[in-house]
């Protein structure tokens, strides 16, 4: 008789044992999805996962809210994991059967990262499709399969999220998959969080500003998670915690303050974007002119651009500008330069009230 390896976990830890074929079910049975689209994400996370290699300190396992990273997150990303040149190995869809296959065919070759954050089960609660137990069940060999493959890696196991806006059939499902998954957290190789209370308000609800469909996060909902484990995470990595304010957003309307030849300070418009760490943006040089910034980069709260300006004659003026953002206020340091000669000056800026 065919035997599957499940894992099961006891108050404080995890075995491996094997049960009958008779008691296998989806959520355990590793499969591939056969839509175009699923197979052409799978091969794009295989090679960005050969091209970072053991350079990958953090991978995030899971469905379309992971993936999501890439879209609604992306700007939190950048601040928090991509200078940790984290992955994420997100499929839109997925659920624990699918991730199964995932990490025997690629998602894992080749990577020793230091943790795994996992969040996976929410699309196996749909209907009548598997069972609290079960769900339960194909998680806890997603955990089974990481610890045999990256032996040396930390698990950061996520309660999976609370979905639907009012308390409801589904929802307690999902809480009573989370009370299973709590007892594989072992807080030596496998670290159990569940902040999901976040996402909801104190009548129960989850606020469309967090899940706008109740299900996928907008970027503040990316934002919560990151802060939510970002303590964890920073101490299983051996860092200092990223800032929940560092890389704060740029993007909006600012006025821009200079002192000019007269020692009197000079105001002007300034209109910024942020784009994850790119910046792009103008400066008004009048009623109808417009400077356009180049090469701007934002790291944390530091950030620097460039400027140019013609001049009448045909030289071109050079602003060099760096900065530091706090909040709504930016101070900082321009050096202009012109035909070889340069002289700095102190800029700040305060965001336009709305």
């Amino acid at each position: 008789m065919q035997r599957i390896a499940l894992l099961l976990a006891g108050p404080a830890t995890a075995l491996l044992v094997s049960l009958p074929s008779a008691l296998t079910h989806s959520a355990i049975e590793p499969v591939p999805r056969g839509e175009d689209w699923w197979q052409q994400r799978h091969r794009a996370i295989n090679q960005r996962v050969a091209e970072t290699g053991e350079q990958a300190r953090v991978i995030f396992i899971g469905d379309s809210i992971t993936q999501g990273w890439e879209g609604a997150g992306k700007e939190v990303w950048e601040r928090y994991y991509a200078p940790r040149k984290a992955l994420n190995l997100g499929i839109s869809g997925d659920r624990t059967q699918h991730v199964l296959w995932r990490l025997d065919n690629g998602n894992l070759d080749g990577l020793k990262p230091r943790v795994a954050v996992i969040m996976i089960g929410t699309n196996n609660s749909n209907g009548e499709d598997n069972t609290v137990e079960q769900i339960a069940d194909g998680v806890r060999a997603i955990v089974a399969k990481l610890r045999a493959r990256l032996p040396e890696t930390k698990v950061v196991l996520l309660a999976i999220f609370p979905r639907a806006e009012n308390p409801g059939p589904q929802r307690g499902k999902v809480l009573q998959v989370n009370q299973l998954l709590q007892r594989l957290g072992d807080n030596r190789d496998v670290f159990f969080v569940d902040f999901g209370y976040k996402f909801l308000n104190d009548q129960g609800l989850i606020p469309r500003e967090l899940m706008p469909d109740y299900l996928h996060l907008t970027p503040a909902g990316y934002a919560l998670w990151a802060e939510s484990i970002e303590g964890l995470l920073a101490h299983l990595l051996g860092e200092s915690p990223v800032s929940a304010t560092s890389g704060a957003r740029l993007t909006g309307e600012w006025i821009w303050t200079i002192r000019g030849p007269d020692g009197n300070p000079v105001e002007a418009p300034l209109i910024l974007k942020q784009d994850g760490a790119r910046v792009t943006g103008r400066f008004a040089r009048g009623p109808d002119r417009w400077l356009e910034i180049e090469d701007g980069k934002i790291n944390g709260d530091s950030f620097s651009w460039t400027v140019k300006r013609d001049r009448p004659d045909g030289s071109v003026m050079v602003y060099r500008m760096s900065g530091t953002l706090d909040g709504d206020k930016i101070t900082g340091k321009v050096t202009t330069v012109l035909e070889g000669s340069e002289t700095t000056a102190d800029w700040s800026a305060r965001r336009r009230p709305e």
